[in-house]
């Protein structure tokens, strides 16, 4: 098949990051980031179907197995050995993602004894709840491009594992939160905050799950996932969505796409949280593009943060497709037109940022090479974003 620039630029980003990590040619101690990872897994499998070539599809596989053999594991410098589960290491092989799995910080975790440090805290080991969602979605990709099921059932057990690890039950009023931040082995908070949007996460993307597992490969019922789903509309509801972070808005623009996909394969009642996200989105876009960070020069910028907001703004075009080939799924139909109308005002954005990390010169600067692996991959996402974007 024919490749376009952009799809040659991609496979050159992502052969270089598998070359950097330990991924192709396989190393002894691969680098291994569950972020970075969930996002290469999605590159890999547009490559793959863009291309028919199966090599592609091979590294999406064998960097799920990378990173399950070692993000699913205790690290080299802990105490602890084998699987973060415990579980005997053939039952682990089969279960790797049933206690979660490891962020790849650089350093260990925080002890129980050590003082609390913010600076330090981002490069401490532990679990991110986004993290898991975004591995969740990745193993679902998998699943539904390759059709084995294996894959979605690790995805299930993430979410399960991931549900019970973060969220909890205030004492002062009984409503459901969520920690931002635990322990490797789930048993303590590193970060007792909740993330501004990993409860509406959580609900897309168990439904997400639940869509794949019921409609795609004719599983039984969840009640446990359905209980969580349960669970994260109430944490979400009436939770204040906007920000000016780039990256967080292009997470809502990626929520967005799959509450539309999901809405239009039958998924009902969630049209009002649509338009909140929407909404919520187009104000983190007039709030980013009002700022003047993209004036600035490249020291002074953060690439992957801008580079989520151009992915997510890659959905924008799909969205009245989405909803005019099934009118009928959409009540307020016109509504939700006028807000992508609107929205797509925003879409030069999306060849500004990518224009400019293209350029050599740019990707010289100390704040791409000091995050390069997600920079570059983040980069090949939002010029490839079609894998991703879809459930």
């Amino acid at each position: 098949m024919n490749t376009t620039g952009a799809d040659e630029r991609v496979s050159e980003y992502m052969k270089d990051f598998a070359r950097r990590t330990g991924l192709d040619p396989a190393g002894a101690s691969p680098q291994r980031y569950l972020w970075t990872d969930a996002f290469a897994v999605c590159n890999y499998l547009d490559l793959f179907e863009k291309s028919e070539n199966r090599n592609y599809r091979d590294l999406a596989l064998r960097l799920v197995d990378q990173v399950h053999y070692t993000l699913g594991r205790h690290r080299d410098d802990d105490s602890r050995h084998g699987w973060i589960s415990g579980l005997p290491e053939k039952e682990g092989e089969l279960h790797p993602t049933i206690r979660g799995l490891r962020i790849g910080k650089l350093l260990p975790e925080r002890r129980i004894d050590e003082k609390y440090d913010e600076r330090r805290e981002w490069d401490q080991d532990g679990q991110y709840y986004h993290y898991l969602t975004k591995w969740m979605h990745a193993l679902n990709r998998v699943s539904r491009v390759t059709g084995d099921p294996r894959f979605l059932s690790w995805a299930l057990e993430l979410a399960h594992a991931a549900h019970r690890g973060f969220t909890y039950s205030n004492h002062r009023d009984g409503r459901m939160r969520m920690y931002w931040k635990m322990s490797i082995d789930l048993s303590r908070p590193l970060v007792a905050s909740m993330g501004q949007h990993d409860p509406l996460d959580g609900l897309v993307t168990y439904n997400e799950l639940l869509l794949t597992a019921t409609r795609d490969f004719g599983l039984s019922s969840q009640p446990a996932l359905e209980q969580a789903v349960v669970d994260m509309a109430a944490v979400s509801r009436g939770m204040h969505m906007t920000t000016d972070d780039p990256l967080g808005t292009g997470g809502l623009l990626f929520d967005a796409s799959r509450i539309t996909q999901m809405t239009a394969r039958g998924v009902l009642g969630y049209e009002g949280l649509l338009r909140t996200v929407l909404d919520a989105a187009l104000n983190g876009l007039d709030a980013f593009s009002r700022s003047g960070s993209l004036d600035l020069v490249a020291r002074y910028r953060l690439a992957f943060r801008e580079l989520g907001l151009s992915t997510g703004l890659a959905g924008i075009d799909k969205l009245p497709v989405w909803i005019g080939n099934h009118p009928e799924a959409f009540e307020k139909e016109e509504m939700l037109l006028h807000q992508v109308m609107e929205l797509r005002d925003y879409l030069p954005l999306k060849t500004t940022i990518e224009q400019f990390w293209i350029e050599g010169k740019n990707r010289e600067a100390d704040t791409w090479i000091e995050h390069r692996e997600i920079n570059s991959v983040m980069l090949a996402t939002s010029l490839a974003p079609d894998a991703f974007l879809e459930i």
